[in-house]
C-alpha cells in the first residue's frame, strides 16, 4: 500500500470532498443519505473525524464519538471507491483502535445486516456480535452492534471515579 498518512480533517474544503465520498458510496447510497445529510455528519462538533491522504489526497476518512453512551464508537468508516480493497478501511480501523484504546477499554461500532462482507472484516479484526437492532436504519433491515475490548470499563476509570474493589472495602 502506499504510504498512508492519517490527521484530523482540515478545514471546510476537505469536509465537502468527504462528504461526498460517503455520499456517493455504500452504504450511505442504500440509505438515501444526501450530501447534505453526509456533510452536516462529516461537519457535526461531537465527532472526531480522520482523514486518510494518500499523496495528500483524501481517500478515506473515520468519526469517532468518544462521548455518550457507547464512548468509544466508530459512527463511520468511509474510504473512496478507487480506493477499496487495498486494506485502507482496515487502517483506519486501526488507527481508531489505537485512539480510542489509549483512553478506553471498548471499541464498539455497527454493521448493517445487508453488509455480511463488512461484518467479516470486522470479526477477522476481533470484534464480536453483542446486540441486534432491528429496524433501526430501515424497517426490514437489523445493524448489529459489535465490540472489541481489551478490558473492563472500571479498570480504565480514574481512581477517584471508580468503585471500590472487594478487596479494597
Amino acid at each position: 500500500m502506499e504510504e498512508v498518512a492519517i490527521s484530523r480533517l482540515s478545514g471546510d474544503a476537505e469536509a465537502r470532498v468527504c462528504a461526498e465520498m460517503m455520499a456517493s458510496s455504500d452504504p450511505w447510497l442504500h440509505f438515501g443519505r444526501t450530501f447534505e445529510q453526509c456533510l452536516a455528519r462529516v461537519t457535526n462538533p461531537s465527532g472526531e473525524v480522520w482523514v486518510a491522504r494518500i499523496d495528500g489526497v483524501p481517500q478515506g476518512f473515520i468519526i469517532l464519538v468518544l462521548q455518550g453512551a457507547f464512548v468509544g464508537y466508530i459512527q463511520i468508516v468511509c474510504v473512496a471507491e478507487s480506493a477499496r480493497g487495498g486494506g485502507l478501511g482496515s487502517r483506519l480501523v486501526a488507527f481508531a483502535e489505537e485512539r480510542i484504546f489509549r483512553e478506553l477499554p471498548n471499541v464498539f461500532l455497527c454493521v448493517s445486516s445487508y453488509n455480511p462482507r463488512a461484518r467479516a472484516l470486522y470479526e477477522r479484526l476481533g470484534y464480536k456480535l453483542v446486540g441486534e437492532l432491528d429496524d433501526y436504519l430501515m424497517r426490514g433491515e437489523s445493524e448489529f452492534l459489535m465490540r472489541k475490548s481489551v478490558g473492563p470499563l472500571i479498570e480504565f476509570l480514574p481512581d477517584t471515579n471508580r468503585s471500590p474493589t472487594s478487596e479494597e472495602k
